[in-house]
Parts: structure tokens; sequence; C-alpha cells
């Protein structure tokens, strides 16, 4: 779980970054899903709720940027 004011304090490029590696764990945890071997479900959405948290951030500070 992703604090948020942790996530505000990086730059752009470190959230897509982080956006980046957090979809590719979700992705794997996916297949572990699917397979059975995912031990703890929640994972999957605790993952997504944080890529939405990161992509909000992003959301937010493009908007700044326009007004």
């Amino acid at each position: 779980l992703l604090e948020i004011k942790e996530l505000r304090k990086l730059s752009t490029e470190d959230l897509v970054k982080k956006i980046k590696d957090t979809k590719e764990e979700l992705f794997t945890k996916r297949m572990q899903h699917a397979n059975g071997t995912l031990e703890k479900p929640v994972e999957l959405k605790v993952l997504r709720r944080d890529v939405a948290r990161m992509k909000t951030i992003l959301k937010e500070r493009e908007l700044d940027g326009k007004e």
C-alpha cells in the first residue's frame, strides 16, 4: 500500500516509472490468480487502487500546468 503523501513527493518521471512497475506486478499477480497460486487475492485490489492513485496525481499535475 502506497501512501499518497509519498507519491506526491515523487517527480513526474518517477511516478510514470512506478505506474509501469506496478502494472507489471499487477499482471504477474493476475496470472498467479488465474493459475490458483496467488495467496492473497486482495493484492489485486490494492495494486489497482495504487495505480489509480498515481494516475490521479499525474492528472492533477497536468491540470495544474494548464491552468
